[in-house]
This record gives structure tokens, sequence and C-alpha cells, in this order.
């Protein structure tokens, strides 16, 4: 086997280029991997049922059969999808009383990319999400040893396919969420104009649909899935969708909503076609749970609201917390280690409102336990027609921070503790977050309360990130200059 180019394997899953690092060899036995670990880890009472869908980039159907071929060869019962949402694929795996999700993915990743993300059940049955870290590791290391466990002829998985328990299930849930918090009559009666943008991805089989006949919105739809070529760079972000901006104030449209491919993120567009942003996304969506529903009451349970998120989103979330009594719970980078929080807080009697991160992902806990961009386009309607502001204004009522983000080249992960070091001991008299590299509040000088310094090792690329959020764009590469005075 030749593989050449970057194959990226760790906690978010699998990705590489396809032809090249991307192998059918490839996605197989990485599939192969994941369904013997859902075997281990439903303790072989049964043969694992596993649902699988893909983002709809086109070359995606011969990822798609290979990654089948991987899970009917470890044994398991696999449904197929066909093109959904990653957040269809969360509610698929609750809603079917599967065992496992595998959605072919590259996410934001150029056309040429795929690879893999696995959604996992825990041993009790409930709630899927993004495999834990000590699980990712157990999958990459079965995948990279081939400790798989192929199954005899006569044990070999099945397969059948639904193509429309995407929609159908997610539907229903989403729907049902938004009804019982009240928001579905107060966002169909003002018949919103949305501009949206599914850049040729999944997001165009559901998203068009969910907003016309469930939120009787009206509709203008930039690129609709298709052939799954992609209608301009996949990322959402200011520099991407610079034409979709102008489309959302030529037509007049109340707001722009656009995805990324696979549809777990969403940046939203204002009415005067600015570019509001992904950090925006998770505050708005915030605002719209804290403002709009009652503090849940559990007989013995805490009533303490808790927002969840990473530790290099926007302090915007704090903000909204603050203002209705909440507060913000922030842990290390990465979906499954902000799940894991939130599951672990509702263990704890906590009522968790919302988590999520500042590229645009909400993870609407009544919905799925996925980054959800359906989820986050309901909430922000809700918000505008209860508020009765153009969308602009409620953005100019939340605080405004700049962020700005830098990254040095490694040799190898480890190269990042040193800097690390350097800064926790320099910063030691403000508030110290050492759970992912190194976080520092600053609670002293002109920017207490107002900044923040973030400082890690990159999970997937041989780099260290260096993100700062201040109230200006000058306070942010400020911090930025000091921290690189300190490391050297």
């Amino acid at each position: 086997m030749s593989e050449t180019g970057p194959l990226m394997v760790g906690v978010s899953g699998l990705r590489g280029i396809v032809g090249k690092s991307l192998t059918p060899e490839v996605a197989a036995r990485y599939a192969g991997a994941v369904g013997a670990f859902t075997s281990d880890w439903i303790e072989g009472k049964a043969a694992p049922r596993v649902v699988i869908g893909r983002d709809g980039r086109a070359g995606g159907e011969a990822v798609m059969a290979a990654v089948i071929a991987g899970l009917m060869g470890a044994g398991c019962r696999v449904i197929d999808a066909g093109v959904a949402m990653t957040p269809s694929m969360g509610v698929l795996v609750d809603s079917m009383g599967v065992d496992a999700g595998v959605q072919v993915t590259a996410s934001h990743n150029p056309q040429e990319w795929n690879g893999l993300k696995v959604l996992i059940r825990d041993n009790k049955g409930v709630s899927a999400c993004a495999p834990s870290a000590e699980s990712a590791a157990e999958i990459v290391g079965r995948f990279k040893s081939g400790k798989i466990g192929l199954a005899g002829w006569d044990k070999l998985g099945t397969l059948e396919k639904d193509h429309r328990a995407a929609e159908k299930w997610h539907w229903k849930v989403a729907l049902g969420a938004l009804s019982d918090a009240s928001m579905v009559d107060a966002v169909a009666k003002r018949k919103f104009r949305v501009a949206l943008d599914c850049v040729g991805g999944s997001g165009g089989v559901f998203s068009p649909n969910f907003l016309k006949k469930a939120l009787k919105c009206k509709v203008e739809v930039s690129g609709p899935y298709e052939d799954g070529m992609f209608t301009h760079v996949p990322e959402p972000t200011r520099e991407n969708l610079a034409k979709f901006c102008k489309v959302v104030k030529k037509g007049k449209a109340d707001v722009g909503f656009a995805q990324d491919p696979d549809a777990d993120r969403l940046a939203i567009v204002d009415e005067k076609g600015r570019y509001i942003g992904e950090e925006y996304t998770l505050a708005l969506a915030a605002e719209a749970l804290l403002d709009g529903t009652k503090v849940r009451k559990r007989k013995g349970a805490k009533v303490d609201r808790v927002l969840v998120t990473n530790l290099s989103t926007s302090r915007m979330l704090e903000d909204v917390a603050a203002r209705h009594g909440a507060r913000v719970v922030r842990t290390a980078v990465g979906e499954a280690n902000v799940v894991e929080a939130m599951k672990r807080l509702a263990k704890e009697g906590m009522d968790v409102v919302v988590g999520g991160e500042g590229n645009g992902g909400v993870i609407w806990p009544r919905v799925t336990y996925v980054r959800d961009s359906i989820s986050a386009m309901g909430l922000v309607l809700n918000l505008m027609a209860r508020r009765k502001m153009p969308l602009s204004e409620i953005v100019a009522s939340m605080p405004s921070y700049a962020i700005e983000k830098r990254k040095v080249d490694l040799a190898k992960k480890e190269d990042a503790q040193p800097a690390v070091e350097k800064l926790a001991a320099a910063y030691a008299s403000h508030r110290v977050d050492r759970q992912d590299g190194v976080r520092v509040d600053f609670e002293q000088g002109e920017l207490a309360g107002k900044a923040w310094l973030h400082v890690r090792a990159s999970n997937t690329e041989p780099i260290m990130r260096l993100i700062a959020e201040a109230p200006t764009v000058e306070g942010a590469r400020g911090v930025l200059d000091e921290a690189a005075g300190v490391i050297g």
C-alpha cells in the first residue's frame, strides 16, 4: 500500500486526500477498527448496528462503499442513510437505537479531501456523541496495528438502505425541541426572508425544506446539493462568503445562514450583508435559550444554568451568561471534550442549557450532542422574532471583542511545552488554566476582565497555536506580542 500526502488520524477521526493518502484500503481498515471497537464496547452481546451517511462531496460514494465493506467485514449490521448532515447522524443514532454512526466527511476541508467522523453511544445506550479521547485512541490503535478482528464468512455483516431516515428523524426531533421551547409560532408568524448557503454539501438536502415548511421562512438557496461539487472554498469564513454577503443584501434577506459541507457549523450574515461570523453563532443561540426559556427545576436537582465551551472561544459567552444569572464552564479544545463536560454536569444536576465552540458549532442537547446548524438557525430566528429587531441591532447590543490568531511551526507536538511553561510562570498572578496548554484570563491592569490568551499545541498539525482576545484588534495583537516576548 502506498500512502502519499497527509493522513490526519486522531480524536477528530480520519481525514486524507482521496486517491492519495485516503485509499479504499485505508477507509475500509479504519471502518473495521470502528466496527471492532463498537463490538467490544457493547460487550459483543449482538452484532453492532451502525448507521452511515456522507456529506455529499464528489467521490464520496467510493469512500462510503469502502467504509461499508470495512464495517460489514467486522460483522456490523449497516444502515446506509445516504447523503446526510453530520448532526442528522447524531439524531439517527439516538432515534434509531443503533450502537454507532459513521459520517463520511472531511468537514470544511477542500474538495479533494474526505474522511470519517465517528459517533458512539455510551454503553448504557443513550446520547450519541464523538468518542472520548480514550475511545478515539483505542480506535486509532486498532487502525494502525491492524487488530480489527475480521468476521468469518458466516458472520459477515448485513446492509440495508434508508435514505429517508435522516430527514424524518432530524425534522421530528429538531421541530419538537423548538416547539417545546415555544419557539416555532413566533418564527412562523414573521415569515422571515432567509438567504441560505449550503456550499453544494449535505445541508442542501435538508435545510431549505426545514426552513420553508417547518419554520415558514422564504428561502433563497445558494449552493444547493446537486453533484457534490462545492460552489466556493467550503470553510464559512469572511473571505469565502464575500459573494454570499452580496446575495443577502441584494435579496433584502433578514438574515444569511452559511453552512459547511457536513452542516455542523454555521456562520451568519446580517441583513446589511455584513459577515457576523462564527463566534457570534454560539453567543446568539445561548442568548435565545437563556432569555426565552425558564429555569429547569427538578426535584432534588440544582438549578444552576450552565453554558459549556472550549478554552479558545470568545468571552462573549461569559457576558451573555452574566446577563441571565448563568455561568460558563470551559474545557479543552475539541467537540468530544465539550460534550463530555455537558454530560457530566447534567448528571450532577446542572441545567446544561447549550454547549458548543467558536467555530459556529452549537450543541443543543435537547436535539443531539453533536454540533447542529439546524438548531442554531432555529434559535437565532427565534431570538430575532422575540426581540422584533433586525439582526444587526441585536449584534450591536452585545459586547464586541477582537480575536487574533498566530501559529508557530513545530518539529513535534512536545516542543510546545517549554513555551507553555514559560507563559504559565510569567502570568501566575492572573487566572491560569492548564487543562489544554495554557489559558490566561487577565485580572490586573487595563485588560482586567476583558482579555485572554490561549497557547496550545495543535492536535492535527505540527504547530503551536497562539490565540488572544481583547476589546480591540490592537489590544489582542498587543497580548500576542507580549506572549511572543515571554516565549522568546
